[in-house]
């Protein structure tokens, strides 16, 4: 008897949802699922800013009204979910303040509003 399982795929930033099925032994590649709201999406930048990407969501994540951060769908991006009060520059100013030493260089992160 083959067994089968559900896999149920939800991107509500895109605002699809993908239902498929596959067999066992068979696996899906995993996506991010947004929570719903408004999305705002930043450009990232600065300097060995591309290897801190938990620290860049732990500071989106701060901002108060943020319900999720998305920096693997697009390479270089954040998109960031809300319930509607979060202002972009307060996003930016959490992007700027996540900085460091490690081995003795400096790494900085930059972000730009996308419209």
């Amino acid at each position: 008897m083959r067994e089968r399982i559900n896999y149920e795929l939800i991107s509500v930033a895109a605002g699809l949802a993908l239902l498929g099925q596959c067999g066992v032994g068979l696996t899906a590649e995993p996506r991010p699922v947004m929570a719903e709201g408004k999305t705002i999406v930043l450009m990232m930048g600065g300097r060995f800013c591309e290897f801190y990407a938990k620290e860049l969501t732990e500071a989106l994540k701060a901002v108060k009204g943020v319900k999720a951060a998305d920096l693997k769908s697009v390479k270089g991006h954040a998109r960031v979910t809300h319930d509607g009060s979060v202002k972009p520059e307060a996003l930016v100013a959490a992007v700027k303040g996540v900085k460091g030493t490690k081995m003795g260089m400096e790494w900085h992160c930059t972000a730009e509003v996308m419209k």
